[in-house]
C-alpha cells in the first residue's frame, strides 16, 4: 500500500522538479530593486529625507524601457528638494545596474512608512510591461524630539591630553626595559648549553 501512494507521490514531485527547472533557466531579465532612506537635520530644525534606489538586473537578458516610480511620499507631508521621485533609462542590460536618488524635505511630524517603489520595464518577447518593486523602507520618524548627540569633548582632550601622553610614555618606557629581547634570550640559551 505504502508503495502505491509513494509512487504517484514520487512521480508528481519529479514533475514539479523538472517545471520549476524549465521555468527557472528561462531567459529573461529578472530585476532586484533595494530601496533605503536617511534622515538628515538640518541646523535651521527642518529635516531632509535622502532616498536612493538601486536597481540591478540578474536575469540574463537586458530589460527595455526601465522606468522606475517612488509615489509613495505624500505631498502634503514631503516636499520634493532636489531630484525626481520618477525616472527612466532606455535599457538595463544583464548584470548591470543603474542608481537614481532624490532628497525630500518634511513639512509635518510624525512616523512614515513608504511602500516600495515600482519598477515597470519591457521584455521583447512580451508586449505587456512587466511590474517589479523595491524593497520597503523601515520606519522613519520624521521630525522627532531627539536628544542630543554625545560629540566629542575637546576640552577634555585639551585638558588631560598631555597627562595621558606622559603615562603612556611612562609606560612603554617600562614595559621595554622590563621584557627582555629575543637576542639575549637566544644568547643565554645557548650559553647553558
Amino acid at each position: 500500500m505504502a508503495s502505491r501512494i509513494s509512487q504517484p507521490l514520487i512521480c508528481a514531485l519529479l514533475a514539479l522538479l523538472m517545471v520549476s527547472l524549465t521555468l527557472g533557466s528561462s531567459d529573461v531579465p529578472f530585476i532586484v530593486a533595494h530601496k533605503k532612506a536617511s534622515l538628515t537635520r538640518l541646523k535651521s530644525g527642518a529635516e531632509r529625507v535622502s532616498v536612493s534606489i538601486d536597481i540591478y538586473n540578474q536575469g540574463s537578458l537586458t530589460a527595455y524601457d526601465v522606468s522606475l516610480t517612488d509615489d509613495s511620499w505624500p505631498q502634503d507631508v514631503f516636499e520634493v528638494v532636489s531630484g525626481n521621485i520618477s525616472k527612466s533609462w532606455e535599457r538595463l542590460d544583464a548584470g548591470g545596474i543603474v542608481s537614481h536618488s532624490f532628497e525630500l524635505e518634511a513639512k509635518a511630524k510624525g512616523i512614515f512608512q513608504g511602500a516600495p517603489a515600482v519598477i515597470k520595464f519591457r521584455i521583447p518577447t512580451k508586449a505587456a510591461l512587466q511590474e517589479a518593486f523595491s524593497t520597503p523602507i523601515l520606519p522613519l520618524d520624521v521630525l522627532a524630539d531627539r536628544p542630543p548627540e554625545k560629540k566629542f569633548e575637546w576640552r577634555l582632550l585639551a585638558k588631560y591630553g598631555s597627562l595621558i601622553s606622559v603615562v603612556t610614555i611612562v609606560v612603554l618606557f617600562v614595559y621595554l626595559v622590563a621584557t627582555p629581547s629575543k637576542s639575549s634570550a637566544a644568547k643565554g640559551s645557548k650559553k647553558k648549553r
